[in-house]
């Protein structure tokens, strides 16, 4: 692969912070975080830069590096096998040279991380040190 494990392995660990975020539930709180348990890092706010980074962070990337990605998404979500992971790297290629923005449609999977993280695994590639 020419994607480093360790950039999938970034993603994933942003991609999992963002998952986490809810909706606004108290919009008046204005309390401190020690007294509401530090809730409000768990809400998604406009001044919250995680998404924008998951983008960033995916425009950084060669185009080897996204199609393998998105690649690794197709296995770990079970849409093709480990064995077919050159035919994968294919099918992402394709699709972003017909006009998929890979960022997009990355941050668009609910449990992205946890289906690029199975993806590794069944490529025998793991995050753990």
């Amino acid at each position: 692969m020419d994607i480093a494990v360790e950039k999938v392995c970034e993603f994933i660990l942003r991609a999992r912070a963002l998952d986490v975020k809810e909706g606004l539930s108290d919009p008046d709180s204005g309390s401190n975080p020690i007294d509401d348990g530090a809730r409000d890092v768990l809400v998604d706010g406009t001044d919250d830069a995680t998404e924008e980074e998951l983008r960033e962070m995916v425009a950084g990337l060669n185009d080897d590096e996204r199609a393998e990605l998105v690649a690794i998404l197709f296995v770990g979500r079970g849409d093709m096998e480990p064995e077919e992971f050159p035919d994968a790297v294919r099918l992402a290629r394709e699709r972003e040279a017909a006009g998929s923005r890979p960022a997009d449609y990355l941050l668009g999977i609910p449990n992205v991380g946890d289906l690029l993280d199975e993806g590794l695994a069944a490529l025998g590639l793991s995050c753990d040190v």
